[in-house]
């Protein structure tokens, strides 16, 4: 997720936790790849402290078109479209470091007409690659056990029930904007207190994941990273929920022998080899960056290095990536 660079002459945007990850991952240097491109913040600043090469990749064509700037690095940085689940197979060499930085960014936040954001009214749409289905299909077409599914496994919505009642009963008139969604939604729960976010923040955030299918492409993208690293090549990660940073911090609990079960309703797994050395604790934003921009309050940063261990297929029951049920919770 990115922000307006407060330090003047230096890049117009840079990304959450920028400083502490160059400083975690330093020295820098060979190809690296930036698996979440958006505005190019991590990878300007993978290539100003000494990267080789630096592979962007992005899934949102419009991400890729608005880096008009790209050509002042020349064949240092590659731009590719895709997503950073195939990471592996877009970079197609052996890598250096993998930057991942999850979510939404900024510049989809605020467009409107991308439909990510309850603060100012546009279409439901919410698809990152602008294609597949929208959450307004979602909204409009999914059952109702289907609709709290989403709510409360991709949202922790306590009120997932309630809410998917209200929409099933609204959508009789089709649900197509963000403000109505929005509206319904903030009907079902409690008016909220000053400094609490809005009532929508979690069914949004819920309905993004579940159109853009973050989970499993996050597992497979940590999996990718996995194959793709050579030994001693690093992985940093940026979360902005408790959910994703869940994922991340289990997958490299387990990856590193740190946990001989990282899931307590899976069964015990014997240890193998350390595939990943973590390197620090998990980080989060200091005051300057807070006063700088809000938005970065939830960050969290978590980086690893990897090891020659061979790589092991990823079960994603393992590092306990929420399964939606097509029959809904009981």
């Amino acid at each position: 997720m990115e922000h307006r660079d407060p330090l003047p002459g230096r890049h117009s945007h840079i990304p959450v936790l920028l400083r502490p990850l160059l400083a975690a991952v330093a020295p820098v240097s060979g190809v690296w790849l930036d698996g979440t491109f958006g505005a190019g913040g991590y990878a300007r600043g993978l290539l100003d402290v000494g990267a080789t090469t630096v592979i962007g990749i992005d899934r949102d064509p419009s991400a890729l078109a608005m880096a008009t700037w790209a050509d002042q690095y020349g064949p240092r940085l590659r731009l590719v479209a895709g997503t950073f689940s195939d990471l592996d197979t877009l970079a197609g060499e052996p890598l250096d470091g993998v930057v991942l930085d999850l979510g939404v960014s900024s510049m989809q936040i605020d467009q409107p007409e991308r439909g990510f954001s309850f603060q100012k009214d546009g279409p439901l749409d919410m698809r990152m690659s602008r294609s597949g289905e929208s959450a307004a299909d979602i909204v409009n077409r999914a059952p109702e056990a289907t609709l709290a599914d989403i709510l409360y496994l991709y949202g922790e919505e306590r009120a997932s029930r309630r809410i998917a009642h209200a929409i099933v009963e609204a959508r009789r008139d089709p649900i197509l904007t963000t403000l109505r969604l929005a509206e319904i939604v903030a009907k079902c729960l409690p008016r909220p207190k000053p400094g609490q976010t809005h009532p929508a923040t979690r069914s949004f955030q819920a309905l993004r994941i579940a159109v853009n299918a973050e989970f499993s492409e996050l597992a497979q993208g940590l999996a990718a990273a996995e194959r793709a690293l050579k030994p001693g090549g690093k992985l940093a990660v940026v979360t902005f929920h408790s959910l994703e940073d869940r994922i991340v911090k289990r997958f490299l609990q387990l990856a590193s022998g740190h946990s001989s079960n990282a899931n307590r309703y899976a069964p015990a797994t014997t240890q193998a080899t350390a595939r990943f050395d973590l390197i620090g604790k998990a980080a989060g934003p200091d005051d300057l960056e807070l006063a700088e921009n809000p938005r970065a309050r939830s960050a969290k940063l978590r980086v690893a290095r990897r090891t020659a261990a061979p790589a092991l297929t990823l079960d994603p029951v393992l590092i306990d990536v929420p399964q939606l049920q097509t029959k809904g919770r009981r």
